[in-house]
């Protein structure tokens, strides 16, 4: 027999993840001081560090880094956040998470893999430094 979730809990989580996807970084911490956990993840396996990466959020991405949550934390697909943060381009959240311990040769395609095939040698350059 499977559980039927609250939709209250559904509801809040949704504007969790809403709050990662939209850079609101002083409202998602307050959640995650709260109890949330830093890994959360949605029914594809998203995390908050995901959405807020993909998205262009290094000061969110930073932010849920320094209260525990994983930089390389994979989703349904077998994807980073730093791989989708260099399909996007994102080199400030490139930067962020590289600093909380981002292996750029994780997930598939890893985000070197991903430079690679859209030609973004300068993100090469950035992961080869650390």
């Amino acid at each position: 027999m499977t559980e039927v979730p609250d939709p209250e809990v559904v509801e809040l989580a949704t504007k969790i993840f809403d709050l990662a996807r939209r850079g609101q970084t002083e409202a998602l911490v307050a959640y995650v001081d709260a109890g949330v956990p830093a890994n959360l993840t949605n029914d594809r396996g998203d995390s908050l560090v995901m959405l807020a990466a993909y998205h262009g959020h290094s000061d969110a991405v930073r932010a849920l880094l320094a209260r525990g949550a994983e930089a390389d934390r994979v989703n349904d697909r077998g994807q980073t956040p730093l791989a989708g943060a260099a399909f996007k381009g994102e080199t400030e959240v490139i930067k962020a998470l590289l600093e909380g311990g981002a292996d750029p040769s994780a997930g598939t395609p890893s985000a070197v893999d991903t430079a690679r095939m859209f030609g973004r040698t300068e993100l090469l350059e950035l992961f080869g430094e650390h």
